[in-house]
């Protein structure tokens, strides 16, 4: 869990995605993050991936920050549960979304990160929600 929390502080002071803390076949699944169309892709792959990811995403706000609502330690997977917030470029209106970020370890390393745009579902496939 160490590692999943320095990823967020590299986040939160550096802006990038910590390349340092992942495996070099590092993916970034956002196909369970549906209903918002905010990704034209699916799938980022390594370091530079979840950057670019990183720049398609946070382009549409000012003051886009991620804060960790709950963390389910599971073994080799970490399910971060986290809220997002920021204020529109176009339109100057605050917007906050809460979503899950499943997270799988490799070697001491984040190999994976699958993104849920419902806490819920999140859950469930992890077998922690009905």
């Amino acid at each position: 869990m160490d590692i999943l929390l320095g990823g967020y502080e590299w986040f939160r002071v550096n802006g990038s995605f910590p390349a340092h803390l992942a495996t070099a076949d590092f993916v970034w699944d956002m196909s369970h993050f549906v209903g918002y169309g905010l990704s034209e892709r699916e799938v980022y792959e390594g370091a530079q991936g979840a950057d670019d990811f990183f720049a398609e995403w946070g382009s549409a706000c000012d003051d886009w920050e991620v804060e960790i609502e709950a963390l389910h330690d599971l073994g080799d997977k970490v399910l971060a549960i986290v809220k997002q917030r920021g204020r529109s470029k176009l339109s100057g209106v605050p917007v906050e979304m809460l979503m899950a970020m499943l997270w799988t370890f490799r070697d001491g390393k984040e190999a994976r990160m699958d993104m849920y745009s419902d806490p819920s579902e999140a859950l469930k496939a992890v077998g922690l929600e009905e």
